[in-house]
């Protein structure tokens, strides 16, 4: 057959996606219901009834057809109301743009702002699907490590450091999947200087932005960011929509009219009953205290449950849906500890090299799962690695 396109070719030169152990725990899972699978960010609930119910009351209805490119008028007057609310900034519906998932406005954001041969920032541990998303659009990138030692703060003089003239992005993502760590206002300022400074485009993921430990900070609401940030955000997490693929992007207005061309040779729009569900269920803020509260209580169960763990150290940690535990001093390959991890107690970690080098030797937990199965996820990884532990002496 004809060969396929280096583009898609090059999406993965490793061949690999960080997923295997994943991808091995669900095949395992399908012959053993012990597996307890800790791998992944998907809710262990259903969405909130009432989304449900208004997305079978559209469909009746007859929202049945084609929708704006840009998302249906309510949809979007709904997603800039929340938009405000997250960042801080008045914003019109002019200044947003619906998508179907946090991906897919991830991957418009970088279509819209980067050229093949262009240069940007991604501050590392990352979310899997980044380095995929910059070759998918011909983009050079430069991983720059939020150190585990500062909490996986970002460091803003080690990016200056790898600018290029010909940068044109810095990609950041706060609560922080995998560590769950929440940038600081010093942080933020400090990345906020550099795109003003050197003219540059900021990249905020901030899909989590309701499940932070304190009050969330957009970048774009920092002084003279809201018309150089483009924000990625979901309902996935927020609202309990992980399967609905809803997500938006909150940019200056200009933008917002060139990526609706971009919608119109991508997606054509969002599907209609989904639409009208997706806004009824951020008008009424469906399912998101109880979310937040959720998660919260899980983290302090999970964490509580590990404390004093002879040499195991949590990162980051403060927001999210994740924890992020440094299990270096046992093992350095994390990789060899999360397959180890699951033939011996039937558990599935995410290996924290899968998220970029910085969490090497860290393994990521979810939280997507009844507190009493995270109450046992804690009771086996401990005893775990105190047997690894001894082995290895």
């Amino acid at each position: 057959m004809p060969s396929a396109s280096l583009r898609i070719t090059n999406l993965m030169p490793s061949g690999k996606s960080g997923w295997e152990v994943h991808a091995e725990a669900l095949m395992r899972r399908q012959k053993d219901d012990d597996i307890i699978v800790l791998s992944v960010g998907d809710h262990d609930f259903h969405t909130p009834a009432e989304t449900v119910e208004a997305c079978v009351a559209a469909v009746r209805e007859g929202r049945h057809h084609y929708t704006h490119l840009a998302g249906i008028p309510r949809l979007r007057a709904a997603m800039a109301h929340l938009s405000t609310r997250c960042s801080g900034v008045e914003t019109p519906v002019e200044q947003v743009i619906a998508a179907p998932g946090g991906q897919a406005a991830l991957y418009a954001a970088v279509q819209a702002t980067l050229d093949p041969g262009s240069h940007a920032i991604v501050v590392a541990p990352y979310y899997a699907t980044y380095p995929g998303t910059f070759r998918a659009a011909g983009a050079e990138f430069t991983v720059v490590e939020a150190r585990a030692a500062d909490g996986f703060q970002p460091d803003a003089a080690a990016i200056e450091a790898a600018l290029r003239p010909n940068t044109r992005a810095i990609l950041i993502n706060t609560p922080n999947n995998p560590t769950g760590a929440v940038y600081t206002r010093a942080a933020l300022e400090g990345i906020a200087d550099l795109c003003r400074r050197h003219d540059l485009w900021l990249l905020s993921d901030e899909v989590y932005w309701t499940l932070g430990a304190s009050e969330h900070l957009s970048p774009r609401a920092l002084p003279g960011m809201a018309e150089r940030t483009i924000v990625i955000n979901s309902m996935s997490k927020s609202h309990g929509m992980t399967g609905w693929r809803i997500g938006w992007l909150t940019a200056p207005e200009q933008l917002v009219t060139l990526l609706t061309g971009f919608n119109l040779v991508s997606t054509y729009g969002l599907p209609d009953f989904i639409s009208h569900a997706a806004a009824e269920a951020m008008e009424n803020d469906y399912g998101v205290a109880e979310i937040a509260a959720r998660y919260a209580g899980r983290r302090d169960i999970f964490l509580d449950a590990i404390s004093g763990a002879n040499r195991i150290q949590v990162r980051g940690s403060e927001g999210g849906m994740y924890i992020m535990l440094d299990i270096s001093a046992i093992e350095p390959d994390d990789e060899a500890f999360a397959w180890a991890l699951l033939d011996a107690e039937k558990i599935s970690v995410m290996p924290g090299s899968s998220f970029g080098e910085a969490a090497a030797g860290h393994i990521r937990i979810s939280l997507c799962k009844p507190e009493p199965v995270l109450q046992e996820a804690a009771t086996r990884l401990l005893r775990f690695a105190s047997d690894y532990a001894r082995k290895a002496a």
